[in-house]
C-alpha cells in the first residue's frame, strides 16, 4: 500500500478553502465572531502568515492521518506489514498478496471515504472541540459552528484521500 501525496496535498487545501466559505460573514462568520468573542480588530492584529502557515501544516497532518481512517487497504497492510517486509515470499506474504489482489480498489471511492471522514468528524473532532469549548465557557452556537465545519472538512478530506486510489 503506497501513500498518494497528490491526494494528501489536495485534501490539505480543503480546510483552507472550506474555511474561507464557512467563516465568511455571509455564511457563519458573523455568528462565529459573536460566539467566540473575536473582533475584526483582533483579527487584524494577528500574524496571518503564521496562522495560515501553521494551519496548512496541521491540515497536512490531518490529511495524512485521514488515509488510515478512510482507506480499508491500509488496515490490511498494517496486519501483515512485518511479515511482508521480512519475507514477502512467506506464507503470510502470499496471504497478504492474495487479500490485496482480491480487495484491489474496493471501497476506494469519494463517497465511501466521505462516509468514514464524516464518522471521524462526529466521533473524533466533535468530542474534542465540544469538550474544549465547554471548559472555555463557549455556548452551543460556537460549538455547532466549529464542529459542523470540522465534520464537513473530515468528510471532504476522507472522500478525496479515498478517491485517489
Amino acid at each position: 500500500m503506497h501513500i498518494n501525496f497528490l491526494g494528501i496535498i489536495i485534501a490539505t487545501l480543503i480546510p483552507m478553502v472550506l474555511g474561507f466559505v464557512w467563516y465568511n460573514p455571509k455564511v457563519f462568520g458573523t455568528a462565529w465572531m459573536a460566539a467566540s468573542g473575536m473582533t475584526p480588530e483582533k483579527a487584524k492584529n494577528s500574524n496571518m502568515a503564521m496562522v495560515f502557515g501553521v494551519s496548512f501544516v496541521m491540515a497536512f497532518f490531518l490529511a495524512f492521518a485521514m488515509q488510515f481512517i478512510a482507506i480499508h487497504q491500509f488496515h490490511v497492510t498494517s496486519l501483515f506489514y512485518k511479515q511482508t517486509i521480512e519475507d514477502p515470499n512467506s506464507e503470510m506474504g502470499a496471504l497478504y498478496k492474495t487479500i490485496m489482489d482480491l480487495l484491489g480498489s474496493s471501497y476506494r471511492t469519494f463517497k465511501h471515504g466521505a462516509l468514514h471522514g464524516t464518522i471521524g468528524g462526529f466521533m473524533i473532532a466533535t468530542p474534542v472541540l465540544a469538550t474544549n469549548a465547554m471548559f472555555e465557557g463557549k455556548g452551543f452556537k460556537y460549538i455547532a459552528i466549529n464542529c459542523g465545519y470540522w465534520i464537513v472538512c473530515f468528510g471532504l478530506m476522507g472522500g478525496v484521500v479515498s478517491a485517489f486510489a
